[in-house]
């Protein structure tokens, strides 16, 4: 089912592959004519599958202020001019046809309370429904093949059994015995059929299965249920009457039998032999079921009904005359004819007290199949595996085998087109749109006995044979009580040749269908040769197949032990390359680990010669004030003595390096140097020709005046062929104004010294601080 209109298409979704051929629920719509002329239709037939609903006035238009129309598409729909024969041919014939194939079945008609449910189901006298007319073929087509009464027996856990002859006649003498004791016997032998059902089916519509088997035996058994309440209730129990004490109906129960097929324990099923019998048990359990009035049906089906028809057959043996006496052989399939109750608002009904409660029940159970549906098509269509509820509520479990694939599936949803049902025919129309997307599994054929064929007949034929012999002309009286009489030896002549006559063509015809039957029987055997010819020959090919199959197999298992020392070696280089990796990362850690300690001893070494070079410095300058102070005198260690400029110009050779930013200061103590060869910057020719090396150097002092520092070093030559200077001395030339501030002076006492109490402004100062560093160049 698919709407065509007013629907958001939907994504298609991948369905899980399976080999057992679906087929959908097959969905039918019937619309119900209008009650009066001049009420408002809501439903429209565009075509025989397509129906079109519009919102009646009062419904409350969309935001662009336009009315919703909406299109369903079903596998057909039955106008309101569609008769019942039409509607039968279409839905419930197919059915019964696989009912006489041992196919399963169910059919079921849906909708609002007044749609014509029951009508479509059971009919009136001259317009019978689907049920009477189903009953009607199907005892058309097996009339003349029905077993005798009680040859098939029911047993209490959903099987058949099959009696003797001897004791199906006891049984039925017993049944006859009863029935006689408790019914007065009437003078007819006929019982006159009630006249509530009578003529629902008119000869001119009556219909035959084709291809029945002729060579089985049937027997038909019905069973008629109710649902009310969520209760299960059966309608055929002839339960005694207490005319003391009215006792309610016990409810039945449901159970799985050893085919996990579900059906309703203690259920009575009887057996019929024709339309007019069944339709007499089907209208004595209609008049037990649950029937109220509402306000919008005067005769409103408070419960589901479910009318059952059971079909056993099972084959004839080789002679055509009984039925197989083997319980393995008896073939049991059934159709379900269901009519649910209809759904139905409690605001429209005015229900109260137990019609309240009953339209719960119905609304909560036709909820429970809604939703059973749904879960059905998702798992379809999503490839899901959620579980179905089907235990919920009795109308789904009963019939839980036909939606996992025990039979056909058809619903015919009959609708009401009066505007005042739009909204409910609204939920009815989502509803069949979801089952005919369900698919269910298509039956399988029973395999065919292996028994020949045309055994009834052959039977027959035997029996007509007889009957022919016997009705050869009899012969007269031929006792001769006179001579003279001349009647008695020529009419007993005529006889004898006339019975010659008739033997003759019996034995002609017996000569000719021998032969007839010996060439059929070479041609047999001829067909017989050749088939064996090809049977040997394909099994020729077949064993050559093998070969080469297990060839193949034998390959294939050499290519599997191949491919598992692969998968071995691999995992043993797998497992290597782990150890591999494992080593590599600890070595890397180790790598880690002793570069970070290397960096950590390389900052703690930097740290102490920084701390050295700051004790060093240290030193240097309380040498450098002990050795300026000449009040102190100092013992202990003897201090070296600083150089004066004098022994700085002796006979070595000098590399005099004075940068071009240097400024004359035009001071009295200036270092003169002889020999020396000045340079601007510091180069490996100059050094290679020198043994010495001073560097003038420049700077602004802390009180604004410009401070010169010779910095001195002896030059040597490097491993490598180039030149290294190492520092050896610095001296300091410092120039201070005589009319500072004596703020300044103070503040440079480490400068000047003092002598006998007096202080001296010294003009020029030489500090020398031997600071012992290297250098190299080239």
């Amino acid at each position: 089912f698919k709407s065509a209109l007013g629907k958001t298409p939907r994504r298609p979704a991948l369905k899980k592959t399976s080999h057992t051929q679906k087929d959908p629920v097959g969905v039918y719509c019937r619309i119900r004519p209008l009650g009066a002329t001049d009420e408002e239709c809501c439903i429209e037939m565009i075509s025989s599958t397509t129906i079109q609903l519009h919102a009646p006035d009062g419904i409350k238009a969309n935001r662009n202020g336009e009315y919703k129309e909406t299109q369903y598409s079903f596998k057909k729909v039955f106008g309101i001019q569609t008769s019942q024969i039409e509607l039968f041919e279409d839905v419930a014939k197919p059915l019964v046809d696989d009912l006489i194939h041992c196919k399963n079945g169910l059919l079921f008609t849906y909708g609002v309370t007044g749609s014509g449910k029951t009508f479509t189901m059971t009919g009136s006298p001259g317009e019978g429904g689907l049920l009477p007319r189903s009953l009607d073929m199907l005892f058309n087509s097996i009339g003349p093949l029905q077993a005798k009464r009680f040859v098939f027996r029911t047993d209490d856990k959903n099987g058949m059994e099959i009696q003797g002859q001897v004791d199906a006649l006891l049984e039925r003498q017993k049944r006859e015995s009863n029935q006689q004791s408790t019914v007065p016997k009437t003078p007819s032998s006929k019982q006159k059929p009630d006249p509530e059902f009578a003529d629902m089916i008119s000869p001119e519509e009556a219909c035959k299965c084709e291809g029945v088997d002729e060579d089985s035996c049937y027997s038909v058994f019905v069973s008629y249920i109710e649902i009310y309440n969520n209760y299960i209730y059966d309608l055929l129990e002839e339960a005694p009457i207490d005319p003391i004490r009215h006792k309610p109906p016990q409810s039945k129960i449901l159970r799985e039998d050893q085919n996990h097929n579900m059906y309703v324990s203690g259920c009575t099923e009887v057996e019929v032999k024709s339309t007019e019998e069944a339709f007499q048990v089907f209208w004595r359990g209609q008049k037990k079921r649950r029937i109220a009035d509402t306000q919008l049906n005067r005769e409103s089906s408070r419960s589901h009904s479910v009318f059952i028809v059971k079909l056993a057959q099972a084959p004839l043996d080789a002679d055509g005359d009984h039925i197989l006496q083997d319980k393995n052989q008896v073939t049991v399939s059934q159709l379900c004819l269901v009519d649910l109750a209809g759904s139905e608002r409690t605001s429209r009904t005015k229900a109260e007290g137990s019609r309240l409660r009953e339209a719960g029940n119905i609304n909560q159970s036709l909820m429970t199949l809604r939703t059973c549906i749904e879960v059905l098509r998702e798992n379809q269509m999503c490839g899901t595996n959620r579980m179905v509820p089907y235990r919920d509520s009795k109308v789904t479990h009963l019939f839980k085998n036909y939606f996992d694939g025990e039979g056909k599936v058809r619903m015919v949803v009959c609708v009401n087109p009066k505007a005042d049902d739009y909204e409910e025919t609204m939920l009815v129309m989502r509803f069949a749109e979801l089952t005919q997307e369900v698919e269910v599994a298509r039956p399988v054929d029973r395999p065919i006995c292996s028994l020949a064929a045309g055994r009834r007949h052959r039977n027959q034929d035997g029996s007509v044979l007889n009957q022919l012999l016997d009705s050869l002309p009899a012969l007269p009286a031929c006792e001769l009580v006179d001579p003279t009489d001349e009647q008695i030896l020529p009419r007993l002549i005529e006889v004898l040749e006339r019975r010659h006559r008739i033997r003759q063509m019996i034995t002609e015809q017996y000569t000719r269908t021998a032969n007839t039957l010996k060439s059929m029987l070479q041609e047999f055997d001829g067909h017989l040769m050749a088939k064996e010819n090809f049977i040997h020959e394909q099994r020729g090919k077949l064993g050559e197949k093998d070969k080469i199959m297990f060839n193949q197999k034998n390959e294939m298992d050499r290519l599997e032990k191949k491919s598992k020392m692969l998968e071995y070696k691999i995992d043993i280089l797998q497992k290597t390359t782990n150890i591999y990796e494992g080593d590599k990362r600890s070595l890397q850690q180790e790598l880690e680990s002793r570069e970070q300690r290397l960096q950590r001893e390389l900052s703690e070494r930097k740290r102490m010669e920084a701390r050295m070079q700051g004790m060093v410095s240290d030193t240097k300058h309380q040498w450098e004030k002990e050795c300026v102070n000449p009040d102190r005198t100092t013992t202990g260690t003897p201090i070296r003595l600083h150089h004066r400029r004098s022994h700085s110009a002796g006979g070595e050779r000098w590399v005099d390096h004075k940068p071009l930013s240097n400024l004359d200061l035009d001071t009295v103590m200036q270092p003169i140097i002889p020999n020396a060869i000045k340079v601007s910057a510091a180069n490996e020719k100059a050094l290679s020709k020198c043994h010495k090396y001073v560097l003038t150097h420049q700077e602004l002092a802390s009180d604004g005046e410009i401070q010169t520092k010779l910095i001195k070093g002896d030059v040597f030559r490097t491993r490598g062929g180039g030149q290294a200077v190492q520092f050896t001395d610095i001296e300091t030339l410092r120039q201070e104004c005589p009319t500072a501030s004596s703020r300044k002076r103070r503040s440079s006492e480490d400068g000047p010294g003092q002598h006998d109490g007096n202080k001296m402004d010294w003009n020029d100062r030489e500090n020398r601080v031997s600071c012992p560093s290297l250098i190299h160049l080239g």
